[in-house]
């Protein structure tokens, strides 16, 4: 499925509002399609005319009857004109077509256990969004690209169009031969016909697959060759987009071998491309060739701030959750997106260390928490739509993956990763749906799930959780008060759910779990000491809104002690406290220190901002009115002075992240000071980030003044990813110019 990704910033959202933006509820109920035959095999013959922007075809169907008594049947053909329908031996055959489907009368009947192949001829005149003709440009070359998802491929094929039936194909096409051709599967044969000047490519899909991953590309592609063993892996990219096209793909074969290794299922195609195309932004799956957005081609400068290597790991997961197990409604679009999803994290993790991963796991459990608070909330598995996209939205996406890393955490990883590996190979080539799975959880774990997915796959929302504690020094015990506060008017449950409580002491942590099953549950814990932390959801497994208040001495002890979404939480709940020279001082040493850039550049833009803004505290102010109780006192003058503030800025434009640089750069110009100009410029010209790049010229454009304008018009000149140099040297002399 085609997708495309955003950066969110850390969100806390509380209390879902019982009112939707956009009612789901009332669009229709879809229901999976019946069908009267098993489609076998398509061997697609098309002859294609790039420059009319029309194709002639040809579409043999081999199929078996499901039931007796079968003499006629449709296929589904939208725009395509039928011309001749007939047996294999050349009977022809009577058809009708309307503007949704051929209707084929056959000329006896055949039982269940009959195979008949047809030949269908049809033409294409019509532009259709199933197969684009896309004209030459500055960024692109004249091609073709398909795009069949979600049920487009009968715009150009006549055949059964719907995710719950599966077959081989095969794809010979004939073109002029300044061009080339990618389709499913092997490459059979090329073939030159040199009077015509055209070339026919022959590919062959010999393993089924359903029909909206039928990939067909055409244009005048350089193809980048690679290799994972004697799998082929190659790159098909524009001809200027070549070299850096190695760089964009390297980890490809790492990725393939990844998964193979982490779902125990050896990739399971003939081979694997990735094929580009100016069509979309981001990414569709399609049986060993995968279709990206030209913009995730990139030099190695811009993969610093615009790697778009979790799309592609998002995409090459797919060969295995999407076309290897295909969803057989589209009710049930998690069992290929949030496996997806979920398998883009576990590479992440993987690759870039435990935190890089509990940020992308926070980034998606925001992402859905957006969705709801703005949108709408519905189930999972969901059979409300007016089109199958209706529910490709992000409680499919990250939320679903979410789900999967509750289930992973209740189930232990050994058994979940056995369990995945299993449904592969128990359902390989096949369509399922939820309760499949369902079945194989059982089957490998023992254990019956039901209550799991009732709650978190078929019922709408999440929890959300208020939690109270009260340290009792004379009985020395913890008594913790947890309500479940979600809306239940909209069919939320009250959860039955696992939760670790992490309790920690200057010695050593403890983790104990509880079971959540009413709507108010008291605990009580003896311990010798009071804690100096009590974390709940220790692990950050469960997808919940929470409000857990906290002293600013238990943030403080969070923010330098806990995980990366522990530490990075406790930042920025320390902004009612901005005043304070103990958070004043830690977020300073944070925004140096903390191995992890989010929680560096989330501390040193507090600090920034507090340093400037807090005046002095008034004499009349108690502590109890400024710290509701708290023993940490109010600064009476401001903290650090501007130099103090510009010398950490200084510090941090050394980071070894270019975000957090970015972060100082902003900060740095918002001063409006003539004097910074220098730093500015010299950042700059040493940087190796686009993004700091321009936001050094954003901020000369809000310091500077005319005495810039010659240095901004020579970099304006520069050639960057997406030209994000030169559109922030334009927008620097334009503010410039206004002054």
């Amino acid at each position: 499925m085609k997708i495309i990704y955003s950066t969110l910033i850390l969100i806390l959202l509380f209390h879902v509002s019982t009112g939707q933006k956009t009612d789901v509820y009332h669009r229709p109920v879809q229901q999976e399609r019946s069908r009267d035959f098993d489609a076998i095999h398509y061997r697609i013959t098309l002859n294609v005319d790039m420059e009319k922007k029309v194709l002639s075809g040809e579409n043999m169907i081999t199929l078996c009857p499901l039931n007796d008594n079968f003499d006629k049947f449709s296929l589904d053909a939208e725009y395509l004109v039928v011309n001749k329908i007939s047996t294999k031996e050349g009977e022809n055959l009577n058809f009708g077509q309307n503007d949704k489907e051929v209707l084929i009368k056959l000329p006896k009947s055949y039982s269940h256990s009959d195979t008949l192949t047809i030949v269908v001829k049809y033409s294409l005149s019509t532009q259709v969004k199933g197969l684009l003709f896309i004209d030459e440009s500055p960024s692109n070359p004249k091609m073709v690209s398909s795009d069949c998802w979600p049920d487009k491929a009968r715009q150009w094929i006549p055949c059964y169009d719907y995710p719950n039936d599966k077959a081989t194909n095969e794809m010979i096409v004939t073109v002029d031969k300044k061009y080339k051709v990618l389709s499913n599967g092997r490459l059979i044969s090329l073939k030159e016909n040199e009077l015509q000047g055209t070339m026919t490519y022959h590919w062959s899909q010999d393993l089924p697959q359903s029909t909206y991953l039928i990939n067909l590309s055409i244009a005048d592609y350089a193809v980048v060759k690679d290799s994972l063993g004697s799998l082929p892996v190659n790159y098909w990219v524009y001809p200027w987009l070549e070299d850096d096209a190695r760089s964009t793909f390297h980890n490809t074969p790492n990725i393939i071998k990844y998964f193979s290794k982490l779902f125990n299922y050896n990739y399971p195609w003939a081979k694997y491309d990735q094929v580009i195309t100016s069509y979309m932004g981001g990414g569709a799956e399609a049986t060993s060739a995968t279709l990206l957005g030209e913009g995730i081609v990139m030099d190695t400068m811009a993969e610093k701030d615009f790697s778009k290597e979790g799309v592609i790991a998002h995409e090459i997961s797919h060969q295995w959750w999407g076309d290897l197990v295909t969803l057989r409604s589209w009710d049930q679009a998690w069992l290929n997106e949030s496996f997806a999803t979920y398998s883009e994290y576990l590479y992440t993790r993987s690759v870039d260390g435990e935190d890089a991963g509990a940020y992308n796991l926070l980034q998606k459990k925001n992402s859905y928490l957006k969705e709801v608070h703005t949108k709408y909330m519905r189930p999972i598995v969901f059979s409300r739509y007016n089109e199958p996209g209706d529910n490709f939205d992000n409680h499919i996406y990250p939320k679903g993956a979410c789900m999967l890393h509750f289930l992973r955490h209740i189930l232990g990883d050994e058994t979940f990763f056995r369990v995945l590996s299993t449904f592969l190979h128990q359902n390989e080539f096949r369509a399922v749906d939820t309760h499949d799975l369902m079945k194989t959880i059982k089957e490998v774990s023992g254990k019956n799930m039901d209550w799991f997915f009732e709650q978190f796959i078929f019922n709408p929302g999440h929890p959300v959780f208020e939690v109270t504690k009260l340290w009792d020094a004379s009985a020395k015990k913890l008594k913790m008060t947890i309500v479940q506060k979600q809306d239940s008017i909209q069919g939320i449950p009250i959860y039955t759910i696992p939760v670790n409580l992490g309790f920690t002491f200057p010695d050593k942590k403890i983790v104990k779990e509880i079971w959540l099953k009413n709507k108010v549950e008291n605990f009580e814990f003896n311990f010798p000491s009071e804690p100096l932390l009590v974390r709940f959801d220790e692990g950050n497994y469960i997808l919940k809104e929470v409000i857990f208040k906290k002293s600013p001495e238990e943030l403080i002890c969070q923010a330098e002690n806990d995980d990366m979404t522990g530490r990075l939480t406790s930042v920025d709940e320390l902004v009612p406290f901005g005043n304070n020279r103990l958070v004043q001082n830690l977020w300073s040493r944070l925004a140096i220190n903390d191995p992890f850039w989010a929680i560096r550049q989330a501390a040193l833009e507090h600090f920034l901002k507090y340093s400037d803004e807090i005046a002095m505290v008034g004499k009349s102010q108690t502590e109890d009115e400024y710290h509701h109780g708290s023993s940490m006192r109010p600064l009476k003058n401001k903290l650090y002075t501007h130099e103090k503030t510009i010398q950490l800025s200084r510090l941090c434009l050394k980071d070894k992240s270019s975000k957090v640089r970015q972060s100082a750069i902003h900060y740095i110009g918002n001063l409006k000071d003539p004097k910074m100009i220098s730093l500015l410029e010299s950042s700059f010209n040493t940087e190796n980030s686009y993004a700091v790049q321009a936001e050094c010229l954003k901020a000369i454009g809000i310091a500077g003044s005319k005495r810039q304008l010659n240095f901004l018009k020579e970099v304006q000149k520069r050639r960057s990813y997406m030209n994000i140099v030169g559109k922030a040297a334009s927008d620097a002399i334009a503010m410039i110019r206004k002054k």
